[in-house]
């Protein structure tokens, strides 16, 4: 009997393996694969016209934080690498930031809605995903160029005497990251608060808590799961995004994902390329482990 069992165990678990074997081929040559072939060509050296030259080497690994010297060989801290890692780290929490600002109370104001007025609402908010990024980037900038609508507006005013430079800004990058990346943050946290349960509102009333004070203790703890859900949503596309710091930049604003693309175009320095994209995926992997700590953590004490 034991040995039957064994068997039957056995034969269930070769079916399994085989149903699931051509995801789990599609997932090796779709993502692991490539992953291996970057993480080798980041210790080999740059090939003299392009593509890499396999001589082992940690150049391009020191090359992320470091510049050598020409002469002497020391390392000294390179400023470029750390001012583009550094803008699109801070760009990257400034739109996450302003996306929770904007899109918390609009998550708000559509879960209070009745459910017709709802989905009238969400569809609302999904209309921009119907258009390409790059249209809307291009919208983006005709808003904020100095022969723009918002310069010409305060033109015709007389609020300025001068169009203001908005554009090839830091502020016009983060304004064209939090237009694109908004609907990500509204749709989870919507969807944390459309399961409030009213009656704890009506409750805190009841029992005279302000408005502030039912916020910050009942709504914003409910909502934590579709808050950080939408964090990570919107700082991980916002950190590795070449589109919008291009357009709305103009080449001088590069963030991480252009300076990515730099080195396996015109700078043709595969080496390095593989390990700035490497660094980047470790900033999404930090990001992604603070997100599933704090999931696990709100688990437990909701549990």
């Amino acid at each position: 009997m034991a040995s039957l069992e064994s068997v039957r165990l056995k034969t269930e678990c070769r079916r399994r393996w085989l149903l699931i074997s051509p995801a789990m081929l599609v997932v090796i040559i779709g993502a692991i694969a490539p992953l291996l072939v970057i993480v080798i060509y980041s210790f080999l050296t740059p090939g003299p016209t392009g593509g890499v030259s396999f001589t082992p080497s940690f150049e391009a690994w020191t090359r992320v934080l470091f510049d050598r010297d020409l002469f002497d060989d020391t390392l000294t801290l390179s400023g470029t690498n750390l001012e583009i890692l550094l803008r699109s780290l801070l760009l990257s929490l400034a739109t996450t930031f302003l996306c929770l600002l904007v899109g918390f109370p609009t998550a708000y104001f559509i879960a209070t809605r009745n459910p017709l007025n709802q989905e009238v609402w969400l569809l609302l908010v999904t209309v921009p995903f119907w258009t390409n990024l790059l249209i809307r980037t291009f919208a983006i900038q005709d808003l904020i160029r100095n022969e723009g609508i918002i310069n010409t507006l305060l033109l015709k005013a007389g609020l300025i005497s001068e169009p203001i430079q908005m554009l090839f800004t830091n502020f016009a990058i983060c304004l064209g990251l939090v237009y694109v990346y908004l609907p990500l943050m509204i749709l989870p946290v919507y969807a944390s608060l459309e399961r409030l349960d009213r009656n704890l509102l009506e409750a805190a009333s009841d029992l005279y808590a302000r408005p502030f004070k039912v916020l910050w203790e009942i709504i914003v703890p409910l909502a934590q799961p579709g808050i950080i859900a939408g964090s990570i949503l919107v700082f991980i596309p916002a950190i590795g995004t070449y589109v919008t710091p291009i357009l709305l930049g103009g080449g001088r604003k590069l963030m991480i994902g252009n300076y990515i693309e730099l080195q396996f175009g015109q700078g043709r320095d595969w080496p390095f390329g593989s390990a700035l994209s490497l660094t980047l995926m470790g900033i999404v992997m930090v990001a992604l482990l603070v997100y599933v700590r704090h999931g696990d953590t709100h688990g437990h004490e909701h549990g």
